[in-house]
């Protein structure tokens, strides 16, 4: 599902750069990414989802080059097979809950939203305990309630690929547990992968593989 080789990136500004020499991970695999803060681990996200490209090097997501996509090809790529978790959310404050996790729909020709999307995305809220709260707006939720949210806007396209920076930072221990519960069974249904970046070492033993930054030895700042 993803394929990386020789992949080399650097920010205009500062020392910090990030070079990862391979890293392939299957379809239906479920993968969480470890290590210290700041080594790239939300970078390589991005780099990912195509929100930035490479210096060099591909990035291979099912078969499709993300780096050689145009800006315009990559966005629709995006939405169309990546359901990304950002660690701030990225809700939308002047829209409701409803609004928010619809939005994808909103914004492009490559998703239809019908009577099936719709259906989906109140079983999606009431999954995450957020059934009464559709009509409340971003600003109004907890920082729970809007990770989960913005799992739901992620999982509701039905992606090919979930990136997750952090999606349990923000949840106690029992919603911790549902939201890798409905992570993990968008995965076995939809024939999914998962790429997670965390920090909860508590949860690692639930995922099929652990990717730990310090032994990449290849990052630099």
């Amino acid at each position: 599902m993803i394929a990386i080789k020789d992949l080399e990136f650097h920010y205009p500004t500062g020392d910090f750069s990030l070079s990862i020499g391979a890293l392939n991970l299957a379809r239906n695999e479920k993968t969480a990414v470890i290590g210290p803060s700041g080594t790239g681990k939300t970078t390589l996200l991005n780099l990912i989802a195509g929100i930035m490209t490479p210096d060099r090097g591909v990035i291979n997501i099912a078969g499709t080059d993300v780096g050689r996509l145009n800006d315009k090809a990559r966005r629709r790529f995006r939405i169309t097979t990546i359901g990304f978790v950002f660690q701030d959310f990225e809700l939308l404050d002047y829209l409701n809950v409803w609004d928010n996790i619809l939005h994808p729909y909103r914004i492009t020709d490559a998703l239809e939203l019908d009577a099936e999307v719709k259906a989906h995305a109140t079983d999606l809220a009431l999954a995450m305990g957020l059934g009464d709260k559709l009509k409340r707006r971003a600003t109004e939720l907890s920082q729970g309630e809007k990770q989960r949210a913005a799992i739901c806007r992620a999982l509701l396209p039905q992606p090919k690929l979930i990136l997750a920076d952090e999606a349990t930072g923000n949840l106690d221990p029992e919603n911790k547990s549902k939201i890798l519960d409905l992570l993990f069974a968008a995965v076995d249904e939809h024939d999914t992968t998962l790429l997670a970046v965390t920090h909860d070492h508590e949860l690692l033993g639930r995922f099929d593989r652990i990717v730990d930054f310090k032994d990449f030895g290849n990052f630099r700042f």
